[in-house]
């Protein structure tokens, strides 16, 4: 008969619970990150960050200002979104 090795209590523990995976980080386009946001403003939500919201303009080619206000820099990426 052969010896079973000794197995600590909490060891199976640290054996059951592994952490999930890392997912790896998907990029996501300058276009899905504008739709994204008009999804969000539709569904209620209220942007907190207009300096995110300027990044998204410009990156979708829009000369945005730092002082604009949100609600108008939101109407232009709807705008450039529908072109």
């Amino acid at each position: 008969m052969t010896k079973r090795p000794e197995i600590k209590p909490w060891t199976w523990l640290m054996r059951w619970w592994q952490p999930p995976p890392a997912r790896p980080a998907v990029p996501v386009s300058d276009r899905q990150r504008a739709q994204d946001l008009i999804r969000a403003v539709d569904a209620g939500g209220i942007p907190l960050n207009p300096a995110r919201v300027n990044d998204i303009a410009r990156r979708l080619g829009l000369e945005v200002s730092r002082h604009a206000r949100v609600d108008e820099t939101i109407a232009r990426i709807r705008a450039a979104l529908k072109r």
